[in-house]
């Protein structure tokens, strides 16, 4: 049986272009429905279910069931049989869920003593240029951390992966393009370096430790002046925040999360060093085309040799 995988935009470029019907389609699968109708996919989902058979069979897995995706539902779904596993806020009694108010000035500080705790922990942060900054922060700190983001190859995104689940990196700083569908075992800290957008982000993140009856902390590091709007998106998510002030590796900090000082040594990763590498002996061999050494005098040729007089 042909299957195809698609995103919703490209499919219907296929379609446009008649490299693909959907006539004769028997199963129609929609995964991560609750994150394509938060990217405003919805129209294009609606678009392609309505090219599929009336009669077929339609799957739909969701995170959650709110307003756009129950609409999802009640059109293409007849007779739905719902088939629930335990979400992220089923096991909200596994963990416990802090803020830590801080001066802006000690972030950097705090955060690379946080990942250089004992244990595996993932730090999320807004951007990917946030994520690139941030590890090689830590990195210089002497923290052994990979980043994964949208703007790194599969291959790139699998070689960060394998680090962390082997124990050869034990932080994590990742976009929200982790928080969803990556299972990493003995992940026991998660923490919003910058807080999510949304409640239901706060609660797919957090879901990332916690997992398979594990217990897990989650942490928002926040300013007094963000501290009020953390507040009331972990409310929307339906979490009770332990709040507390901290400064650099104090006793709470520590007690938090298991902050520890970072080695100092700065950690070379293998692009840096290939980086480095490339850049010597480029430079190497630039001194020596700009006259290094000496020049060879070329012996000129029979038809350019003047005669001597006699």
């Amino acid at each position: 049986m042909p299957i195809v995988v698609a995103t919703p935009g490209r499919l219907i470029d296929l379609i446009q272009k008649k490299h693909i019907k959907l006539d004769d389609i028997e199963i129609t699968v929609l995964d991560e429905a609750d994150q394509m109708a938060d990217m405003g996919f919805l129209p294009d989902v609606k678009r392609i279910l309505d090219l599929t058979k009336p009669g077929g069979q339609r799957m739909l897995f969701s995170a959650t069931l709110d307003k756009d995706v129950d609409s999802l539902v009640k059109k293409y779904l007849k007779n739905p049989v719902t088939h629930s596993l335990a979400n992220e806020k089923s096991t909200a009694g596994n963990m416990t869920h802090h803020v830590l108010i801080l001066e802006q000035a000690h972030k950097d500080l705090i955060t690379s003593q946080i990942a250089a705790r004992k244990g595996k922990s993932i730090f999320f942060v807004r951007t990917k240029h946030g994520a690139d900054k941030l590890t090689k922060r830590m990195n210089e700190a002497g923290v052994a951390v990979g980043a994964l983001h949208g703007g790194k190859t599969q291959a790139q995104r699998s070689r960060v992966l394998e680090a962390f689940k082997s124990g050869h990196t034990n932080a994590l700083v990742a976009t929200d393009v982790a928080a969803r569908g990556i299972h990493v075992d003995d992940v026991s800290l998660v923490v919003h370096v910058d807080a999510p957008e949304n409640h239901k982000d706060y609660l797919h993140r957090a879901g990332r430790t916690a997992r398979a009856g594990a217990v897990g902390t989650v942490v928002t590091l926040a300013t007094h002046k963000q501290r009020k709007g953390v507040h009331g998106l972990a409310a929307r998510a339906g979490v009770k925040l332990n709040e507390s002030t901290v400064r650099p590796l104090d006793a709470t900090l520590v007690k938090v999360t298991g902050a520890a000082e970072p080695s100092g040594i700065p950690i070379v990763t293998a692009q840096a060093a290939k980086g480095d590498s490339s850049g010597r002996s480029g430079g190497y061999r630039g001194s020596r085309s700009k006259g290094g050494g000496k020049k060879k005098k070329s012996r000129p040729r029979p038809h350019e040799r003047r005669k001597r007089p006699r």
